[in-house]
Formats: C-alpha cells, sequence, structure tokens
C-alpha cells in the first residue's frame, strides 16, 4: 500500500517503529526539512509525520520554526524524534539571519507560516517580507538544498477576503491550477514570485512546489474546527443551542476541506518525488459535503441543540456574538482544567465569520495532483469528526 493511501485510513493514527536492543548508533539522516509555521495548523502536521519511520525521503531529520515559543498544549513530539524547535521572528531580517543562516544541512524548505493583518497592503508588505528573509538567509548557506515547499491557498482563485463579494470576479469552480492569476492585488502572488525569482537563483539545482489547500480542518486552537468546538462549548455552558450564523449558500451547498495531515502529506510527495517537480498543486480531501450535514455531528460532539439556516434575517457574525465572553471562558478553563488559554487564542471568530458567509460555492479539483501521482484522500465527515476528538484529547475544549 503507498504511503499516502496507508495515510487515509485512521488519519491521526501513526506509529513508530521502534527498536529494541543495546545504544543504538547515531542517526543518518538522507533529509533535513526546515518547516516554517511549525506551531501553525499544517506546520504541526508536518512536525508529526516527517520524522515518522515510514515517511518517504527518511529518515529524517527536522528543525521547526516559529515566532513564539511552541505552546504546551500542542501534541508532544513523539519521544526520540529528532525535531529541534528554533524560536525566531522571520519578519525580521536580524533575526533570521542569526537563526536561519548556520542550518547548511538543510535540504527541504516546508514554508507555510502566514500573518493576517486587516488590509490586503498590509499583507503584502509583511508577508513578503517574512519569506524574503527566510529564502535570502537560507538559500545561500545551504549548499544541499533541493526543493522549496510553499502553501498558499484557495484565494488564489478568488482573491483576498476584501476583495471578495462583488469587488472581484472570483473564477467559476471547479479551481484549476492552470487558471490565470485575478487582476487585483494578492499576497500570495507575490510569494509566488518571490520563490521563482530566489529559485531561478540556483540555475536548477533547487526545485519548487506549489500547494493551495481549501478551508483546513487540524489541530490548532484558533483554526476552524478549534473555533467551533469553543462555540459549541460555550453553548453548552450556557444551555444555548448551537445556531448556524452563515449564509444558505454556506449551509445548503457543497464545500470542500483541506485535512491537514493530507497537506503535509502532499508537500512531503512533492518534495521528494520526482513527478511533482515544479508544479502548484491544489489540496483538498477529494470529496464534498455540507454543512448542514456536519453542524449536527457538532452538536452533537458537544451534548447541545442546534438550529441551522433559518433565513436571511437571522444570520449573525460569530465575531459580534462571542464578544464579552472572555471571563466566562476563563471561567471554563478553571473548572475544567482545560490548557492554560484565552478566549483570543481559541477563538478566530472573523475567519469562521468569512467561510460561513459565502454567498457563492468555491470548489477545487484535484485531478492534477492525482495525474502526477498523489493519490492521498480524506473522508471529510471523518476527518472533521477526528479533529474534534483531537481538541478534547489536548484538552482545548471540555
Amino acid at each position: 500500500m503507498s504511503w499516502w493511501w496507508a495515510g487515509a485510513i485512521g488519519a491521526a493514527k501513526k506509529k513508530l517503529d521502534r527498536k529494541s536492543g543495546g545504544a543504538a548508533a547515531a542517526p543518518k539522516f538522507q533529509s533535513v526539512g526546515l518547516v516554517i509555521g511549525v506551531t501553525g495548523i499544517v506546520g504541526n502536521s508536518l512536525a508529526q509525520i516527517l520524522p515518522l519511520s515510514d515517511t518517504p525521503g527518511g529518515p529524517w531529520k527536522v528543525y521547526g520554526v516559529s515566532r513564539r515559543p511552541r505552546p504546551a498544549f500542542l501534541p508532544s513530539q513523539p519521544e526520540g524524534l529528532p525535531v529541534e524547535h528554533i524560536q525566531c521572528d522571520v519578519s525580521d531580517f536580524e533575526d533570521t539571519l542569526a537563526k536561519l543562516s548556520p542550518l547548511a544541512d538543510v535540504t527541504h524548505i516546508f514554508y507555510a507560516a502566514r500573518v493576517n493583518r486587516s488590509t490586503e497592503a498590509e499583507n503584502r508588505e509583511v508577508n513578503s517580507a517574512m519569506l524574503r528573509n527566510v529564502l535570502t538567509n537560507v538559500l545561500p548557506n545551504a549548499p544541499n538544498l533541493r526543493h522549496i515547499c510553499l502553501q498558499t491557498g484557495i484565494k488564489h482563485y478568488v482573491g483576498p477576503f476584501e476583495s471578495i463579494h462583488g469587488k472581484v470576479k472570483a473564477h467559476e469552480s471547479p479551481f484549476r491550477e492552470a487558471l490565470p492569476r485575478l487582476d487585483c492585488p494578492n499576497f500570495y502572488y507575490d510569494l509566488e514570485d518571490l520563490l521563482f525569482e530566489e529559485v531561478a537563483k540556483r540555475k536548477g539545482t533547487v526545485t519548487w512546489s506549489i500547494h493551495r489547500p481549501v478551508t483546513i480542518f487540524g489541530f490548532s486552537p484558533s483554526s476552524l474546527v478549534g473555533t467551533l468546538c469553543v462555540y459549541a462549548a460555550i453553548c453548552q455552558r450556557e444551555g444555548a443551542p448551537l445556531r448556524w450564523p452563515g449564509s444558505r449558500v454556506a449551509w445548503e451547498g457543497f464545500s470542500d476541506a483541506s485535512d491537514a495531515d493530507l497537506i503535509a502529506e502532499q508537500q512531503i510527495w512533492a518534495a521528494v518525488d520526482l513527478h511533482a517537480k515544479n508544479e502548484a498543486f491544489n489540496c483538498s480531501n477529494g470529496d464534498v459535503f455540507k454543512w448542514k450535514h456536519l453542524w449536527p455531528l457538532l452538536a452533537r460532539a458537544f451534548g447541545v441543540d442546534w438550529v441551522g439556516y433559518q433565513g436571511e434575517e437571522a444570520r449573525f457574525k460569530l465575531e459580534d456574538a462571542m464578544k464579552g465572553r472572555e471571563a466566562l471562558w476563563e471561567e471554563m478553563v478553571a473548572e475544567h482544567g482545560l490548557a492554560p488559554t484565552r478566549l483570543e487564542d481559541v477563538g478566530n471568530w472573523w475567519f469562521v465569520d468569512a467561510v460561513f458567509g459565502a454567498e457563492e460555492m468555491y470548489l477545487g479539483s484535484m485531478n492534477k495532483s492525482k495525474e502526477h501521482g498523489f493519490l492521498g484522500f480524506r473522508n471529510t465527515v471523518s476527518s472533521f469528526d477526528s479533529w474534534i476528538d483531537k481538541m478534547r484529547v489536548y484538552k482545548i475544549v471540555p
């Protein structure tokens, strides 16, 4: 069974081959990965999967980079796995130079970092600076660098949030990788151009791949699934039903999602497979779903009643509805012995409002990825359930 097919069975159940006996010899690494954004939703999956014994291109040594210290509530690395955490603010050139330029053994870069600002102009400035700092400080000092994975997303096809809803005409779905860029500013386009510019300096010795997931399901307190779990937990505490806040289209229409582990698997595949070089790939689970079917599953997981779409007059924004609940969340954390978090750490309300406020169906095609040899997939319902379970296992929610 191919590695990415095996990963689809029991998405979060991964095992280490452990050998007993005397003292082990020092590991010899075939590949050395540099994961930028290691505490993020996909970066965390990469850090969990790369060092495993059956991961292609391995054995892997991993450097994981994040601006803040690794939060205590993130899943711990399995004992003995070669993951070295580096606290580095890649938006700061001097910090990046000091922390990342000495990593001369890096063979693969997995860039999964991003910063959200209130305007696309700000997004373009800060995100471009981050990627530029990484590439200009790592590439000249890593003579064995072979491949760079850049993660962007579905806004490649629909434009930034501020341009959606009539300001920019999005492409018609299903989205294919060959579609031209939209005529609007988009920091994803800037990142691609930066990547192409820096790789060209290596005259063919470094390859690249671009990965465009849709709405990501994964383990991160501020992810969509994590935010929905917090919302459901607050409803449970207040004895209120789980009310759908969004549009009729998002409720009744077809959606697709990207499991964080699947995105990590696709990036690893692209990093080591000859047929995946210098290509952009969509990344979704390979099926479609309706939120009207997932909503009752979320409600059942937290033992609350639910209310679906009830017309335009009943719509609301979670960002408004969750104001003033900071003290309540502190009480819940203390009462249930949860991981120490603030409501602002675990509730990414504006993002959920943006996803649930969609007035069109946005779906991506996985044909190109499959044609190039990546056959990974996820059952989205199972994925949704598994990440809810993980949020509870690691005590982000009660």
